[in-house]
C-alpha cells in the first residue's frame, strides 16, 4: 500500500513538473494564465511566478490584468523577495486605486520595507522609510482591518530608531577620555535624544547617562570651568531625582551629587 501511495506521488509531481515545463514553453497565454493561477493558488509561488512574468505585458489592458498583476506582486511577497515585492505591490496600488485588493497591497508595499528593516545597531535608511510608507498607509486608510498591525509595526520601528539614538548618545559617555569635547558631545547627545524622544523608555536611562557625563566633565574641568560645570551637572542631577526618585540608579546619581557639592563648596571656602 505504501509503495502505491509512493509512486502516485512520484507521478503526481513528475506530471506536475511536466505540465509546468510544457506551459513556460508554450506560445498559449490562456494556457500560462490558467496553470499559474492554480499554482499560485496551491502555494507554489516560485513556479506561478516565472508564469505570470512571461504574459503580463501581454495582458495589459486586458479584464484579466487586475487579477494577474496582483497574483504576480503578492508571489514576490510569499517569495520573500521584499525590495521587488514592495515595487510591485506599490504600482499595483497605483494602477488599480479601486480594486479591492489596493488596501492590502498598499500595506503590503509598506511591510516589505518593514520586513528589510535592519537590525538598530545598522544604517536604518529602510526602517525610516518604512515609517513613511506605513504612516502614508494609516492616513490613507484610517479604518483598514491591517490599522492595529500597521500600528504595531510602527511602534517596533520606533522603538528600533530610539535605540540606535540612544546607544549612539550612550557610546559617547563610554568612550570619553577625559577631553571636554567628547563629553560635551555625550551631553548633547542626550540632550538631542530627550528632545526628540519625549515618551521613551529609555528617558531614565538617558537623563542618568546626561548626568553622568555632566559630572564627569565638571569633575575633571579646570578650575576657571569648575564651578559652572558642577552647578550644571547638579541641576541635571535635581531633575533626574524629580522624575525617578525610586531609579535603581539612584544611588550612584546621589553619590556623583555629593561629591559635587563636596567640590563646590570647597572650591567656595578657597575663594
Amino acid at each position: 500500500m505504501k509503495k502505491l501511495f509512493y509512486l502516485l506521488l512520484v507521478l503526481t509531481v513528475f506530471t506536475s513538473c511536466s505540465e509546468f515545463q510544457k506551459a513556460m514553453k508554450s506560445e498559449d497565454v490562456a494556457v500560462k494564465f490558467k496553470l499559474g493561477t492554480e499554482l499560485y493558488e496551491a502555494g507554489k509561488w516560485g513556479k506561478a511566478n516565472k508564469l505570470f512574468a512571461q504574459i503580463i505585458p501581454q495582458y495589459r489592458g486586458k479584464p484579466q490584468a487586475e487579477k494577474l498583476t496582483y497574483m504576480y506582486s503578492k508571489s514576490f511577497y510569499e517569495l520573500k523577495e521584499y525590495f521587488s515585492a514592495g515595487y510591485q505591490l506599490s504600482q499595483f496600488e497605483s494602477r488599480y486605486p479601486k480594486s479591492e485588493k489596493a488596501e492590502e497591497a498598499s500595506f503590503l508595499a509598506a511591510k516589505c520595507y518593514y520586513n528589510v528593516s535592519p537590525v538598530y545597531s545598522k544604517e536604518q535608511h529602510e526602517t525610516i522609510e518604512a515609517l513613511e510608507k506605513l504612516q502614508l498607509f494609516v492616513n490613507k486608510y484610517p479604518d483598514s482591518e491591517f490599522l492595529p498591525q500597521a500600528n504595531e509595526l510602527i511602534k517596533e520601528l520606533d522603538y528600533k530608531l530610539e535605540k540606535k539614538a540612544f546607544e549612539i548618545a550612550k557610546l559617547y559617555n563610554n568612550i570619553a577620555y577625559f577631553e571636554s569635547s567628547d563629553y560635551e558631545a555625550a551631553i548633547k547627545a542626550f540632550d538631542n535624544f530627550l528632545v526628540d524622544y519625549p515618551g521613551t523608555s529609555f528617558r531614565e536611562k538617558a537623563m542618568f547617562y546626561r548626568l553622568d557625563s555632566a559630572y564627569k566633565l565638571g569633575i575633571n574641568s579646570v578650575k576657571g570651568k569648575k564651578e559652572a560645570r558642577l552647578n550644571t551637572a547638579i541641576n541635571y542631577y535635581n531633575s533626574f531625582k524629580r522624575f525617578y526618585p525610586n531609579s535603581e540608579l539612584m544611588e550612584d546619581a546621589t553619590t556623583m551629587n555629593e561629591e559635587m557639592t563636596s567640590v563646590i563648596q570647597e572650591f567656595n571656602t578657597k575663594s
